[in-house]
């Protein structure tokens, strides 16, 4: 049996005191007593009492001798491993209690002790995935791997300070976050525990970065009240905004063109109306770049001239339409008052079996549309459960008056006249036949409409205020 695993007596076991200078301790620390630590926070917690809080300071600021602290978390252990594991005692007490439950590994631990304590709750909740499984009411949640949370970090959390908009030296921006070169929330202020970032300067307090971002944003428009402040994002602006969206304006490229299709192109263009704008809003934000944002320039709004022509255009056929369909209803309604004028016109001559004959031969070698009208000049409706216009406008005739008759013919006779020839002319002719006034009537005609128009432009803006009212 090897002679490592056999039982030895407690006085028996090999033992290397620990001794650091500087030191006064009570009893004698060993290295063994260290494997009596019940959970990785053991050793964290031994070796900060150990250095004391002005130690662990100074290890902050990567000046510190770890030769202590090597002894007691194992001789062989690096500096940037110490300084995780002693990280571990800045963790929140939420995480913290999570952390001693083993509701997440060590992995997750060390990420999230790196972060300040306002993300550190938050990078919490992204170790985690709730699911619905085996039909439970209540999702079950799921430890992410590390890496997961170590995107989530790398997304939400850093924020590389050479890219910022601001002055990182500028205390006076937010006077209450101070400057970004001696923030301790920044990773290049402790290299020793962002030792994986290598060269990068990320920023760990995206909320103190984003007030900056508006500060900074603030003092621009301050100083130059003609600065234009535009969004990267397409969605409408509030009413009032003086925010443009990214759909009215036109980025310019500060890029030369690569080549002549590139050089084509609006946005590799200047023009006399370009000027500076601050993104305010999206992508970028407190970033300055020249824009077009004149709808009336020809080099950058080429499309939305020609969209408003198109639009202009549809609006001129549209009013032409609108003319064209009211000046046919003119016509039409014209047409049938005269008809009707000259139909009262007609005197009773003939015999009621002579009107019927011609009548029912006339209203034969009519279209159906011209049967239609004859019977609506009579007040006759079609009645589509009784077999139609036609079988509706003969009984009509059968019960009618001679006088009646007459009327008929002669209106069928114009009509059947005006579907071989020119309407207008064969009703002009009856007109003058009959002695009927034209003129008069289609004077009247057009004071019906206009009144009708004028009526129902007075009821649109009732409309729109009792709407908006509501």
């Amino acid at each position: 049996m090897n002679r490592f695993r056999r039982p030895c007596p407690l006085e028996k076991i090999p033992i290397r005191p620990l001794t650091h200078p500087g030191l006064r301790l009570r009893k004698p620390l060993t290295k063994n007593s260290l494997l009596h630590a019940a959970h990785l926070m053991g050793p964290a917690l031994t070796a900060l009492l150990f250095m004391g809080t002005s130690s662990g300071i100074a290890h902050a600021q990567g000046t510190m001798d770890f030769s202590g602290a090597q002894t007691l978390m194992g001789t062989f252990k690096t500096p940037a491993y110490i300084a995780t594991r002693l990280k571990l005692t800045d963790l929140c007490d939420e995480v913290a209690a999570a952390f001693y439950q083993h509701h997440i590994g060590v992995g997750h631990a060390l990420l999230l002790a790196k972060l300040p304590a306002e993300m550190q709750t938050l990078g919490l909740t992204a170790c985690f995935k709730e699911v619905y499984a085996g039909g439970g009411e209540k999702p079950a949640s799921i430890l992410l791997p590390v890496r997961n949370l170590r995107f989530w970090i790398e997304t939400n959390v850093l924020l590389l300070l050479k890219d910022a908009p601001f002055d990182k030296r500028n205390a006076q921006l937010v006077p209450a976050a101070g400057s970004c070169v001696e923030c301790p929330k920044r990773t290049g202020h402790n290299k020793l525990l962002f030792a994986d970032l290598g060269k990068q300067d990320n920023c760990t307090a995206p909320a103190c970065y984003q007030a900056k971002v508006q500060a900074h944003i603030a003092a621009a428009v301050a100083a130059k009240p003609q600065l234009v402040q535009i969004s990267t994002s397409y969605r409408a602006q509030g009413e009032g905004s003086a925010v443009l969206s990214r759909g009215k304006y036109v980025a310019i490229c500060e890029e030369r063109p690569t080549d002549k299709v590139q050089a084509k192109l609006p946005e590799f263009k200047t023009c006399k109306y370009t000027t500076e704008a601050i993104i305010t809003d999206g992508e970028g934000q407190g970033t300055v770049h020249k824009v077009c944002a004149n709808n009336d320039c020809p080099v950058h709004h080429r499309k939305t001239r020609e969209r408003a022509q198109d639009e202009a255009e549809r609006a001129r056929s549209k009013a032409e339409q609108e003319k064209r369909r009211r000046e046919e209803a003119i016509a039409n309604t014209t047409g049938l008052r005269v008809l009707s004028a000259i139909g009262s016109a007609v005197p009773v001559r003939l015999l009621k079996r002579d009107l019927l004959f011609v009548i029912e031969k006339l209203v034969s070698t009519l279209d159906d549309n011209r049967v239609e009208m004859l019977a609506r000049q009579h007040g006759i409706r079609q009645k589509r459960d009784d077999g139609g216009v036609r079988k509706t406008f003969a009984a009509f005739l059968s019960r009618a008056e001679e006088g009646t008759l007459a009327r008929i013919v002669v209106e069928s006779t114009i009509l059947l006249a005006a579907s071989r020839g020119n309407p207008s002319a064969v009703l002009k002719d009856a007109a003058n036949a009959y002695k009927v006034d034209t003129d008069a009537i289609a004077a009247k005609v057009k004071q019906e409409f206009a009144a009708k128009e004028k009526a129902k432009k007075t009821a649109q803006p009732a409309a729109k205020t009792a709407k908006t009212a509501a």
